[in-house]
């Protein structure tokens, strides 16, 4: 009776503190998560640097990182930045725009950046293209609702700036660490989480080989469909002279990591804007056809390759998970999420492998 009693005492024990270790270390899991699916994207890579480091993990690793945030890190920072200063620069051109209406505080930026800080003609030419599908659309109310909506959409986002610096520089840093020693000691720690596991030792091998699998197929094919679909995109801006195009470019790359949305949602409205407000239609028709014919089949073809039947996830799953890992976890829900399905599959599969085998082993 003292045994039992003792046994879940520990269990509550321990229930305690894992709920403080969690709360805790809920503010790194985004890092953590995010250093996981570099180390097993980059494994081949810190394989090639332990061999020709003759197996010395700490050297070994230090290359490995240093390599990563030359490769990916950097070029994703000066992007990034790139495409923020151009927000930037739209959102102060806007304000100047408020300030003196009657002055001519059109900036030194090309014809799209201008129109979309005069809220007056985006006003007027959403007016004039309801009338043309016979919607009676006041431009003075079109313009009092864009007022609103950017108040409300900037006003937080300028506000909640500097926070996000700060927790982005933290959330690097803890992820850089991270990923050294994941690469040094992670062998190490799979094996004692396989020790204090009590699943069959065949059963955690497959899911650690299935996690590296759909891991890697899942994050490069979507990465890599994001960056060309991207690429060509911001092509395709620059050749019709849409200006802005790091904004754009970026813009691009995020919706095409959403299946059924797609780089689509960005050059077709751009389509729509060059042919609608700047009456430039053989520029529109061009972008149309290229972003038809050539940006958003990209997709059709890298993911196949990639993945080469590695993720079987139905389409429509792979949607909703997308969808549904957004929404729970933010845009790292957009890897999230089908690994979440792929697993609750490949757990599926062994639990069906385990119930055959039963009623053999028990004979």
């Amino acid at each position: 009776m003292s045994r039992i009693v003792s046994f879940a005492f520990l269990i509550v024990i321990l229930l305690l503190i894992a709920g403080l270790f969690f709360w805790v270390m809920s503010n790194f899991f985004l890092p953590l998560f995010l250093a996981v699916l570099l180390v097993v994207i980059f494994q081949p890579l810190h394989q090639w640097c332990l061999a020709r480091c003759n197996g010395r993990p700490h050297l070994s690793a230090a290359m490995t990182t240093a390599a990563i945030v030359l490769i990916v890190l950097m070029p994703l920072l000066g992007i990034l930045s790139q495409a923020v200063s151009e927000g930037i620069a739209l959102y102060r051109a806007a304000n100047e725009r408020d300030r003196s209406p009657a002055a001519d505080t059109r900036i030194d930026s090309d014809k799209l950046a201008g129109a979309l800080t005069d809220r007056r003609a985006v006003s007027e030419s959403i007016s004039h293209f309801g009338e043309r599908f016979g919607i009676v659309l006041s431009p003075q109310d079109v313009e009092a609702t864009i007022a609103e909506k950017l108040e409300l959409w900037v006003g937080p986002v300028a506000l909640s700036t500097a926070r996000f610096t700060g927790n982005l520089v933290i959330g690097l840093l803890v992820m850089l660490v991270a990923l050294y020693y994941f690469f040094v000691d992670g062998p190490w720690m799979i094996r004692n989480v396989m020790k204090l596991s009590p699943l069959d030792d065949r059963y955690e091998e497959q899911l650690i080989r299935q996690f590296s699998d759909i891991t890697r197929a899942v994050v490069v094919a979507t990465l890599l469909s994001a960056v060309a679909q991207g690429l060509l995109a911001g092509f395709g801006y620059f050749l019709v002279g849409v200006d802005m195009v790091f904004l754009l470019t970026v813009v691009t790359m995020l919706l095409a990591m959403v299946p059924f949305v797609g780089a689509g949602a960005v050059w077709v409205p751009v389509c729509l804007w060059l042919y609608f407000h700047d009456e430039r239609h053989l520029a529109a028709v061009l972008l149309a056809v290229y972003g038809a014919a050539v940006i958003s089949l990209v997709d059709n073809l890298i993911k196949p390759m990639v993945l080469h039947g590695r993720s079987n996830i139905h389409p429509l799953l792979a949607l909703l998970s997308v969808l549904g890992g957004v929404q729970a976890m933010g845009p790292v829900g957009i890897f999230v999420g089908p690994m979440v399905v792929a697993f609750f599959h490949a757990l599926l599969n062994m639990l069906h492998r385990e119930l055959e085998t039963m009623p053999a082993s028990s004979t």
